[in-house]
């Protein structure tokens, strides 16, 4: 039976400059840094712990399905425990936020950001 999701992905202009993006500034690991053959790498992200990674895709491995691309919204939530405290460091450290946390319907703080792609994602208290 299925026990977790392994990886999603998202597709990134150049691996090495999401790796720090989500390393770096977001405070992730690396997870796995592979040669998939010529000019194909498999890399993954994840928050210390996760079970799930995000997994840091390049355009051109995607050349049969033209929907992935850069600079979309990912569909994709982080949960966080204290948002004031994670929003601060995280603006702090260059996170292009989309504006200031704020009540979401169900009670709890939540905001967007985006990555050096374009890529947006969305952070809530849990």
């Amino acid at each position: 039976m299925i026990t977790n999701i392994h990886a999603t992905t998202i597709v990134v202009s150049d691996q090495d400059k999401a790796i720090h993006f989500f390393c770096d500034v977001l405070g992730w690991k690396k997870t796995e840094d592979a040669p998939m053959g010529p000019n194909m790498r498999w890399v993954t992200v994840a928050p210390a712990g996760a079970a799930t990674s995000i997994s840091l895709s390049l355009p051109s491995w995607y050349t049969q399905k033209p929907s992935l691309e850069m600079g979309i919204n990912t569909g994709i939530a982080f949960a966080v425990t204290d948002m004031k405290s994670t929003y601060a460091e995280l603006k702090k450290r260059g996170v292009d936020f989309k504006g200031e946390p704020e009540m979401m319907p169900w009670g709890k703080l939540g905001v967007w950001f985006v990555d050096p792609d374009r890529n947006e994602f969305f952070m809530a208290e849990t």
